[in-house]
């Protein structure tokens, strides 16, 4: 009838008749099977990075609570023990390092190097940070890749990693930091030394802010070496590192000019206050 609904020619056969057909018409080309694998491989790829940003993730937590804990040795009764349960702390973040490497068996690391270099800062940072406790001097980057080969006999295993057949003949992994991690690790690491300053200006410990002074000059003289011609990253954190400079400098300027006439136990209070107004002249929050 008029202003009804006209009927279309295959709306007489069956919804799955249409579907088969339909499939017949365009059968599965070899275009379509390559993209059907470029999915595949994508999605994998995909999965794997998310994983490295998890692991990266629990590496960064753990390397954090091993700083924490490492603020603690200037305080501690038997600073050994602090320097032990660092240790037990490092291994358990190793352990998820090799988890990183066993996911890295056969690729590219530097395609996933965004997913796993913030842990690897912090880890270089802590590292470091508990190095410089023991021996007053910075670890290389050589020593800590030293660290993070690891075999089969090495605590749990874990599954679902990719391997090829020589890797588990050898049952051998191993994950290199690089160069620009190691030097953004170190950078962030002045920062953990500027806070040791204090604690240690706060205990009554008058010579440990001058070796610190010391230290902090040297590293920022190997990084002003490097310049703007370093990676951008790098450059960014130069200025950070300047101001853990002056502000352990200060302290050393106020101990050897006024350390007789103030108490010990206020040297902490003057210290902090001067480093307030150092943040505030250069509009730090």
């Amino acid at each position: 009838g008029s202003g009804g609904f006209r009927k279309r020619k295959h709306d007489n056969f069956p919804h799955g008749q249409r579907r088969e057909e339909k499939e017949n018409v365009n059968p599965p080309s070899a275009l379509m099977a390559s993209f059907k694998s470029f999915q595949l491989e994508l999605d994998t790829r995909h999965d794997k990075y998310e994983r490295l940003v998890k692991l990266s993730r629990d590496i960064t937590i753990e390397s954090k609570r091993t700083i924490f804990l490492l603020h603690r040795f200037t305080s501690a009764p038997n600073g050994e023990e602090i320097l032990n349960e660092s240790e037990v702390k490092l291994d358990a973040v190793r352990r998820k390092i090799k988890q990183v490497a066993q996911e890295l068996i056969g690729e590219d690391m530097y395609q996933f190097h965004r997913a796993i270099s913030p842990g690897l800062q912090e880890y270089v940072e802590a590292v470091s940070f508990q190095y410089f406790i023991k021996t007053r001097s910075l670890i290389s980057v050589e020593e800590i890749n030293k660290q993070l080969i690891f075999t089969a006999e090495d605590r749990e295993e874990t599954t679902n990693m990719s391997s090829n057949s020589r890797d588990k003949q050898a049952g051998r992994w191993s994950l290199k930091v690089t160069p620009v991690d190691y030097l953004l690790g170190v950078a962030d690491l002045t920062g953990e030394l500027m806070r040791l300053c204090i604690s240690s200006v706060g205990n009554g410990d008058i010579d440990t802010p001058f070796e610190l002074s010391q230290f902090l000059r040297q590293i920022y003289d190997g990084f002003t070496f490097i310049g703007n011609t370093g990676p951008y990253e790098v450059s960014k954190k130069l200025y950070t590192l300047k101001q853990s400079l002056a502000k352990v400098e200060n302290a050393c300027y106020t101990l050897k000019v006024r350390g007789s006439e103030i108490p010990k136990h206020m040297l902490a209070d003057v210290f902090s206050t001067k480093t307030e107004l150092i943040d505030q002249e250069e509009g730090l929050p």
